[in-house]
């Protein structure tokens, strides 16, 4: 038995149910006889024959079996879904990036105001923390040393890491 492997990407596979004729032929080939159906029973004459019932009958049953056909592998009901599509999108395409549709909206930040300082140029004081004076002797003491190999780096963001290795005294 020869055994064949059907790639992921085939999706578009139509099982054939009657012959060569697939489910989505099959409907349309169903569609016209309730259609016929509710012709029969719900125009005038109820339940009679008409000339006109049979006409518009045909015309129906005529343009499911045209739907029907497959041309290159698909239903033409499907290339006229394709066609209108096409035929219906727009023709250009305008680019406003001042349009607000497709982006994802974000909370206005409420900007504080700062109380106005009757001197205009204020100097604003950073608070830094200060070691006591044993801390800082040992902390100079450790970059003196050179066995400590210090190094400074800085990150992406302009950070300034100070890299030291640790001494066993």
């Amino acid at each position: 038995m020869k055994m064949t492997v059907v790639p992921a990407q085939v999706t578009t596979v139509e099982d054939r149910i009657i012959g060569n004729l697939g489910f989505s032929q099959i409907l349309l080939l169903i569609v016209p006889v309730f259609a016929s159906a509710g012709i029969f029973t719900l125009l005038p004459p109820f339940m009679g024959s008409a000339i006109y019932k049979y006409i518009v009958m045909g015309i129906v049953a005529i343009i499911f079996c045209i739907l029907s056909i497959r041309i290159k592998g698909k239903i033409v009901a499907f290339w006229l879904v394709t066609i209108l599509r096409y035929n219906l999108r727009p023709k250009y395409y305008l680019f406003n990036k001042n349009t607000t549709s497709l982006r994802e909206s974000y909370p206005a930040r409420k900007e504080q105001q700062e109380p106005e300082k009757t001197a205009p140029k204020a100097i604003k004081k950073i608070a830094r923390h200060q070691l006591d004076i044993p801390a800082t002797a040992k902390v100079l003491a450790t970059l003196e040393n050179p066995a400590a190999r210090v190094r400074f780096e800085t990150g992406k963001k302009g950070n300034l890491h100070v890299r030291l290795t640790e001494i066993e005294e």
